[in-house]
């Protein structure tokens, strides 16, 4: 079966480059959902904990329970509390939905500072602390997302203030309302390398530790290494003739007499069927035809291929961003530290 490799030291790489900016392990909270980006939950959970992460971020509380063992501190971005734990934090995404928090439930409020996506408006902080207050709820920080942090424009700078704009009044109302050592954060992964002064108590990220971050010319970072690997063993292989066609719809046609080996990886995987068109492995060898649910063509018969190495760079071929590459992989496919 197809697998998948770990790079430790490329991650612990990142883990390097990523301290130094925000100045302190201390403030890194590494972000495992959607099974760690693909990498695996508890796989990346266990190398976090080994360097010395002790914050993480996820999307479900069932994310939060695997992973509890292993860091201090654990905040669910999308889902209203199931488990009641001292590690763990909610997050108010609505205004309406802070009366479904049981009583006593560590919570952070998310604001809306310009993505227009999750988060209450910026214009119902004071509403919210009331509401959160006659909950009785314990609120500890503070929080908004950047929308173009990855993009050279102005939006990041604009949002940027926004946010101070919020923090300056959430302090305010903290001291109103009795919420004792407010915390605040907004940095994800290019956002935190958009300054080389940041000044927030944590930061959220994610495809830079997995090191696969692009971003333009201008603001990119070179140091960072991919962590994850996938390779494929050969199913079974044939020689073809000038002008055999390939897989479904015979979409491929050979030119030449050649050989061609079937492998293990294919869209039921999580291998995108949109690169096929012109893939080439980093070693250089052509997916030919189309992506299979269960295997897919490529003109080599070596035993074992490795499909990328680098999921930004297959991004390129499906058109698409290296997150969807990465989390399209499927949990059940074995991963190995390497």
């Amino acid at each position: 079966m197809a697998y998948i490799t770990l790079n430790k030291n490329n991650f612990f790489n990142n883990l390097d480059i990523i301290a130094n900016r925000t100045k302190s392990v201390d403030k890194i909270a590494l972000v495992l959902k959607d099974n760690a980006y693909g990498h695996g939950l508890l796989e990346m959970s266990s190398l976090a904990k080994e360097y010395g992460v002790k914050k993480a971020v996820v999307r479900t509380c069932q994310e939060a329970k695997e992973v509890e063992d292993f860091f201090e501190y654990i905040l669910v971005l999308g889902e209203i509390p199931e488990i009641k734990s001292e590690k763990i934090r909610y997050t108010i995404n609505d205004i309406n939905n802070i009366s479904r928090f049981p009583s006593g439930t560590k919570v952070e409020l998310k604001v809306d500072t310009g993505m227009h996506r999750n988060g209450i408006d910026m214009s119902q902080l004071k509403v919210a602390f009331t509401k959160i207050k006659e909950a009785g709820l314990i609120l500890e920080a503070v929080f908004t997302h950047h929308r173009s942090a990855d993009e050279l424009t102005s939006e990041w700078f604009w949002q940027n203030d926004n946010f101070k704009s919020v923090k300056k009044e959430a302090i305010y109302l903290a001291q109103e309302f009795g919420f004792e050592n407010l915390r605040f954060h907004s940095a994800n992964s290019p956002s935190l390398f958009r300054t080389s002064d940041f000044d927030e108590d944590m930061a959220r990220v994610g495809i830079a530790a997995y090191g696969c971050m692009k971003l333009p010319n201008a603001l990119n970072i070179d140091a960072l290494k991919p962590v994850l690997s996938i390779y494929a063993n050969k199913v079974s292989s044939r020689e073809l003739k000038a002008g055999d066609r390939v897989g479904y719809g015979g979409d491929y046609e050979a030119t030449t007499d050649c050989i061609a080996g079937n492998y293990d990886f294919g869209y039921g995987d999580g291998f995108l069927r949109s690169c096929a068109n012109g893939y080439k492995t980093p070693n250089g060898v052509e997916l030919i035809g189309r992506v299979s649910m269960d295997n897919s063509s490529f003109l080599s018969d070596e035993e074992e291929l490795l499909i990328f190495d680098d999921a930004a760079n297959a991004a390129v071929y499906a058109k698409t961003i290296s997150y969807e590459v990465l989390t399209s992989l499927k949990p059940d496919i074995r991963r190995d530290f390497c």
